[in-house]
């Protein structure tokens, strides 16, 4: 039958917005600097939407025959919860019960992709609308299809778990659909009021615990083909290299090797075990272009303020003129370093490529870009490869680009059978995309009533999200400024009459990328180290003093709103209190406020948490506890970052390249306690994975100088001198 699906007024505004985009990038290269900064101003807070197929709900759903829907989720699952909420928006408007839903991976094979990806804390926000249009579609055609076998009017027919009925008659959803295969589509149904949902807004167990708990085989490295052989690719030690050739003669007649396959950018390996392709890989000599030996502190020196190009993303008044050569201008420098995603589980793939098809089993959070590439390379369409998508065994933006699958795909074709090809976890930490190290500069002057003039934010950092192929190239000749970079490093205090944000790009030497939060933690920390440094100055409680400086329009009336819940919540004082001091900080990301206390004390002259206070406004909480529980982690993560992730450069090497030596925060230095408060400022979901790791390093940092005096400038905190 003809589909009769309308364009919905979302999909509309999604469609216009993408060639709005299109006219502003032209409009920016002609109109430059105005121009940008009104398309940075508009990036930082906006929305990001679904990018994929909502007009074919029989590619997300499946009904089995035991009266059971297995959604085909185009996001990917890794840790955060999604699958539980997306499972609870789709049984709500579905009419089933949550033991009757299972959430699996849309093969890419199915057409269900998201040409975004899964990141950017967007999984949830950007399918509350599609995700429930398209479960209510689904349940209306299948009421639709009942009602003609059952020859009644549509309008008698109501659903209750998953059994249609008219009080006299009933069928189940697997009776309705059990040999149909033509499907009317009708236009979206009105969606439920919130108020009548079941699962939406209540917290439901995760719907993947199970297999966790029980080791079941879900994850990249888990996955296993029939007459699977292994591979092992030579990675580059030093950074900057290029590979140039290599002598593979001591490496061809090894024990297990089956072939050793050379291409125009690598060499690998295939053999019938993982050790022996391992050995053999060792074997091979590998001629590399590379850099000097480069040190820590020569990548210091490329990323400080002043050197780069400087890209003015925010500016009101007159900043610039009120905060030159004026004594009472007050100058301070931060600095955060290179850190490493250091996730569980390592990159790779597994691949077998026929003579007309690919299959790709893969950890990544980029389906439809990894598709693309691995055809490309292959010499086929996109239809012709089918990335099968698992569980990662933590992403945290490293997921964000996974070239990996070339390789296997490669030594599969050369070989014609499946090859899983794994990083060791020394080639990941020396081949990661890694989060860059930033160097801040902020200028800040006090008028006589305590209150903030002028203020200026300069950040140098390498590529975040330049270089990505999630991006179109001409973005980066349009904005600039690298967005990833600034994401956190725009000023939120509107009150403030001249204030501007400069983000001054480098190029660095290494492959740098998407990072959880991308720059938000060390823009933050910078920023928000700064404010508390005014407030001191002012003489003033440092969370009235952003009270103060922050607008009454709608974002600012949910900053303001996390920001005093946190502090009542908290109890917050600026007194020392038996050897512990609280400090605090804010951020907005992605359109979410989150206020964080931090209560610390110096023991051993160890820096030690003991709470952390967390107020967010997420808007609607799909699923509290998946709030809660992504809030606690993202803490966590950020206070390791903040405190002791650092990644160094020694002899042209990056170091270190197992866990132990790159220190993270252990179970003995996680806060005993993380209250987390929840409010609702808007009436749909939004953002929340990486949010709260905006103000705990500032938070940390700012509890600290309450205890020593000692205003902490550098991540990893670390705390100097005998007076402690």
């Amino acid at each position: 039958m003809a589909e009769k699906k309308k364009i919905s007024r979302r999909k509309f505004l999604v469609r216009g917005g993408l060639s709005t985009l299109g006219v502003l990038a032209v409009g920016t290269y002609l109109l430059r600097n105005h121009v940008r900064r009104g398309i940075a101003g508009m990036i930082n807070t906006a929305d990001t939407p679904y990018q994929g197929n909502t007009d074919t709900p029989i590619i997300w759903f499946e009904i089995t025959s035991e009266n059971k829907v297995v959604l085909h989720s185009p996001k990917v699952e890794m840790g955060q919860g999604t699958f539980t909420s997306l499972a609870q928006m789709a049984a709500d408007e579905l009419e089933i019960s949550m033991e009757q839903i299972s959430v699996v991976h849309a093969d890419s094979a199915s057409g269900n992709m998201d040409a975004f990806a899964t990141g950017g804390s967007t999984s949830v926000s950007a399918l509350w609308v599609p995700l429930r249009e398209l479960a209510a579609t689904m349940r209306e055609m299948i009421k639709m299809e009942a009602a003609n076998k059952m020859e009644v009017e549509l309008s008698e027919l109501t659903v209750t778990n998953g059994v249609i009925s008219d009080g006299a008659k009933s069928m189940t959803f697997a009776q309705t659909v059990e040999g149909v295969s033509d499907w009317a589509v009708p236009d979206t149904p009105e969606l439920k009021p919130i108020s009548e949902y079941k699962f939406v807004g209540k917290p439901i167990a995760r719907v993947d615990l199970e297999d966790k708990v029980f080791g079941a085989p879900i994850f990249g490295m888990d996955a296993t083909m029939p007459d699977m052989l292994y591979g092992a690719v030579v990675r580059q030690s030093r950074i900057g290299s290029t590979y140039l050739s290599s002598d593979i003669s001591k490496a061809e007649g090894m024990p297990g090797v089956l072939k050793i396959v050379q291409e125009k950018d690598f060499v690998g390996v295939v053999a019938y075990s993982l050790i022996e392709a391992e050995n053999a890989k060792a074997a091979i000599e590998v001629q590399w272009e590379s850099q000097e030996n480069l040190q820590t502190a020569d990548i210091r020196a490329m990323v400080t303020v002043g050197k780069g190009k400087p890209f003015v993303i925010q500016k009101e008044g007159n900043a610039n003129g009120l905060l030159e050569d004026d004594d009472n201008v007050i100058i301070s420098e931060y600095w955060s370093p290179i850190g490493a995603h250091a996730q569980l589980e390592p990159s790779g793939a597994l691949a077998y490529v026929e003579a007309d098809k690919a299959t790709i089993m893969m950890s990544t959070q980029v389906v439809s870009i990894t598709r693309g590439e691995i055809a490309e390379r292959l010499g086929f369409d996109a239809e012709q490869v089918n990335i099968m998508p698992t569980f990662l065994g933590g992403g945290f933006g490293r997921g964000l680009h996974t070239p990996n699958g070339i390789q296997a795909a490669v030594l599969s074709k050369a070989v014609g059978k499946p090859v899983k090809c794994f990083f060791t976890r020394k080639e990941e930490f020396q081949n990661d995309r890694f989060r860059p190290p930033t160097h801040h500069v902020l200028k800040g002057k006090l008028n006589t009533n305590g209150m903030i003039e002028a203020l200026e934010h300069n950040v140098s950092s390498g590529a975040v999200a330049f270089g990505s192929p999630m991006l179109p190239k001409i973005l980066e000749t349009v904005l600039g400024a690298d967005l990833g970079a600034w994401r956190g490093g725009m000023i939120q205090y509107g009150v403030i009459p001249n204030y501007q944000a400069i983000s001054w790009r480098v190029k660095l030497p290494f492959a740098t990328s998407w990072w959880r939060s991308l720059g938000l933690l060390a823009n933050t920390f910078a920023i928000e180290s700064f404010m508390d440094e005014l407030a001191v100055k002012a003489d003033r409680n440092p969370a009235e003093f952003r009270l103060a400086h922050i607008q009454d329009n709608e974002r600012g009336i949910r900053l303001k709103s996390v920001i005093r819940t946190v502090v009542e919540k908290a109890g917050y004082t600026d007194e020392v209190i038996d050897g512990k001091a609280m400090g605090f900080a804010v951020s907005t990301d992605a359109n979410t406020p989150c206020a964080e206390i931090a209560v610390v004390s110096i023991e051993n002259k160890q820096i030690k948490v003991h709470k952390v206070t967390c107020a967010i406004d997420p808007g609607l909480a799909v699923n509290p506890d998946q709030v809660r529980a992504q809030c606690e982690g993202a803490i966590i993560m950020g206070l390791s970052a903040a405190m002791f992730e650092k990644m160094e450069v020694e002899n042209g090497e990056l170091t270190p390249t197992i866990y132990g030596p790159y220190q993270m925060a252990l179970m003995k230095h996680a806060p005993k306690e993380i209250d987390v408060v929840l409010l609702q400022g808007s009436d749909t979901p939004g953002a929340v994975g990486e949010p709260p790791l905006g103000p705990i390093g500032a938070a940390i940092a700012n509890a600290v100088f309450r205890l020593t005096g000692q205003r902490l400038r550098e991540m990893p905190l670390q705390l100097s001198g005998n007076d402690i």
